[in-house]
């Protein structure tokens, strides 16, 4: 099932593609460093066709949708799939006990199912 989340007044967890024509985050590996930021693992596979059409980023939000962090992937993958890219020094403010991760495409933006993390179970 598919609709744009653009419309909604709150980011829907529910709502997306597992086509691969949306890129999709396959698995998350969050740590917490000693200051209390944490590091995103992320593995992304996405259907990428050079430059016109490929993975351009991943995200970390929290529940209501509110960005933590950015990672952004500048060139294609064509032939690395699906492929891990890490970004460090994300704060999420401690009351926060779980985040979604969710990937882009230049396409199509976001729409792939959303990866939920624990940071409780970390």
């Amino acid at each position: 099932m598919f609709a744009s989340s653009v419309l909604a007044s709150k980011f829907d967890i529910n709502t997306y593609s597992t086509s691969l024509e949306f890129a999709q985050v396959t698995h998350v590996l969050a740590t917490q460093k000693p200051d209390g930021s944490w590091c995103f693992g992320t593995s992304v596979r996405h259907n990428d066709q050079g430059w016109e059409h490929y993975a351009d980023g991943w995200e970390v939000i929290d529940l209501e949708g509110n960005q933590l962090g950015y990672r952004q992937l500048v060139h294609p993958h064509d032939n690395e799939q699906p492929f891990t890219r890490s970004q460090c020094n994300i704060k999420i403010p401690s009351e926060i006990s779980k985040v979604i991760v969710r990937a882009k495409c230049n396409k199509h933006g976001f729409g792939g199912k959303p990866f939920i993390v624990d940071l409780n179970s970390i």
